[in-house]
């Protein structure tokens, strides 16, 4: 049982005892910002007061009182604050405690709560259009999708990882007019692709002058080189699925006949249309066009039937581009009316990135190619500087700060707090020191403020994983790494963990505590998909 959960239910049997009923489960604890406010904190007598008919700070000092009196393991004290906050001050104990579940449950067991209880979940990502190389703008929420995959798999998801290949429509053919151009020798048209890439492979292309298949020709080379882009980053997906498998199976056309048996098509100015206002779009939507065209949201929505009615996910979360902001809507209401319940599309919308490298399109050729970032500053770098903010805010990249070696660069920060603990194992064995079994070990002399704030650090990691995985948000987990990375080197920097004037047992309970660290660092950076150097 957590700290937490143990607080939980003393503060609900002193309740009890002041005869206000309250189960463990409505007791809210959290970690107080300023450390003077104890270590953990509750609001539950302003939640009870009304139904006590107490005022809030009368109803926690009666609170307090009790468990005072009969104080909870490891509580020093408790302290109310403020209109009504009850403030624990606990004992280190709790913190020893807590390191010997650390490294007794390891890396494949620490901060692992079940929330999804095995609930199919398909995170589709990146899905960059296959008509040119992937650009910052648009490979640059890959790691998100990447790590959001990690974490949720490791708090009891299963997760699938998609790529939606858009290879239909006049993108493809505009891409195959600009191959066979440059195959002729000629430049592409000026609403075509201009990139150096059209021309190299033309230079490939043998097969008719038809642009439906020399648009397709292209695609499948622009996507592997997309998937070899992707690889450098440690980014794979389950499935790459295609939108014209969608279009040619006829699904386009299931779809729209299923909304009309539903009632929700109609028939305009030659045009089919989604009566999207029923389910709160701001207005209808054309399904077809009066060419007879179908429009990309008659895909969209056949696309997503597929995830939901056909392979049965029950939970999509789909990753966007800024760009794409205005579908929303018109996907929810689709869902709603083919009777799938909306809130179980979720669609995580990611802000612009900003390099001083101009505008990113492909079709002129003025683009920063993702390829070139990695090359510039490291897969490792690449992935964290993604993952430093939430996708909903626009990002500027300082590349002169990733390159130094400093703590200025997170990069570097982080990787070099967990190469310092392999340096502390080489020369542990250098000097012949083992490690003595923890049980062996007494962790009660770990009482130095740097060894305590590294603890504290350590048993939050649980939490924010949890939050990191209902909030679809990997950053906390990146601010987690960086908070544990910076007081790590504080530690390092303030207690020798070995050498003169070291007491031996003191060595062994320091040994135990890099150790914890070393699993915290690991599993961080797993769910980031960021490497864990031992030298650097």
């Amino acid at each position: 049982m957590s700290i937490a959960d143990a607080l939980a239910g003393s503060v609900s049997a002193a309740l009890n005892t002041l005869a206000i009923e309250c189960s463990a489960g409505d007791v809210h604890l959290e970690r107080p910002a300023r450390p003077e406010h104890g270590d953990w904190s509750t609001n539950i007598a302003l939640v009870m007061a009304k139904r006590a008919d107490r005022k809030p700070r009368e109803l926690a000092e009666a609170l307090a009182a009790v468990l005072n009196a009969a104080p909870p393991a490891h509580v020093a004290g408790v302290e109310v604050a403020g209109p009504g906050f009850v403030n624990f001050k606990l004992r280190p104990s709790w913190l020893h405690e807590a390191l010997v579940e650390i490294v007794s449950e390891g890396e494949s067991s620490y901060a692992a709560p079940d929330l999804g209880h095995g609930e199919r979940v398909q995170i589709e990502f990146v899905s960059a259009n296959p008509t040119g190389p992937l650009h910052v703008g648009n490979g640059w929420f890959g790691a998100y999708g990447d790590a959001l995959g990690r974490i949720m798999t490791r708090t009891g998801w299963s997760v699938s990882r998609e790529f939606y290949v858009n290879d239909t429509g006049g993108q493809m053919r505009l891409l195959g007019e600009s191959v066979l151009a440059r195959r002729r020798g000629e430049a592409p048209p000026s609403e075509g692709y201009q990139g150096e890439y059209v021309g190299e492979i033309a230079q490939l292309y043998e097969g008719p002058d038809d642009v439906i298949a020399a648009g397709r020709f292209a695609a499948e080379r622009i996507l592997a080189n997309i998937a070899a882009t992707l690889d450098r980053l440690g980014i794979y997906f389950d499935d790459w699925y295609s939108q014209a498998s969608i279009e040619e199976s006829g699904k386009v056309a299931e779809v729209i006949e299923e909304l009309r048996s539903r009632g929700h098509v109609y028939d305009e100015g030659g045009a089919v249309w989604f009566r999207a206002t029923t389910f709160g779009d701001s207005r209808d939507r054309v399904l077809v066009k009066s060419n007879g065209d179908a429009t990309y949201l008659a895909g969209d929505l056949a696309y997503h039937r597929n995830k939901f009615i056909e392979r049965g996910f029950d939970r999509v979360i789909d990753v966007f581009g800024a760009d794409t902001h205005g579908q929303v809507a018109s996907l929810h209401a689709g869902m709603e009316a083919l009777g799938i319940e909306p809130s179980r599309l979720e669609v995580r919308i990611g802000q612009m990135i900003s390099l001083v490298s101009g505008r990113m399109s492909k079709r002129t050729g003025n683009y920063v190619r993702l390829d070139s970032l990695i090359d510039e500053i490291g897969p490792d770098a690449t992935r964290l500087l993604s993952l430093l903010s939430s996708i909903d805010q626009s990002t500027t990249l300082d590349l002169d700060i990733v390159k130094e070696r400093s703590a200025e660069n997170p990069v570097f920060y982080v990787q070099y707090a967990h190469a310092r603990i392999a340096s502390i194992g080489r020369v542990a064995a250098e000097r012949g020191v083992e490690r003595q079994p923890i049980d062996a070990v007494d962790l009660g002399i770990l009482v130095h403020p740097r060894e305590l704030d590294v603890l504290r650090t350590l048993v939050d990691l649980g939490r924010v994983i949890e939050e990191a995985a209902v909030d679809r948000a990997p950053f906390k987990v990146t601010n987690w790494v960086r908070r544990l990375a910076a007081d790590f080197h504080g530690f390092y920097h303030d207690c020798y963990v070995m050498g003169e004037g070291v007491p031996p047992e003191l060595t062994q309970a320091r040994l135990w505590l890099v150790e914890a660290t070393q699993i915290g660092l690991a599993v961080g950076l797993g769910l980031l998909g960021v490497g864990a150097p031992d030298e650097m």
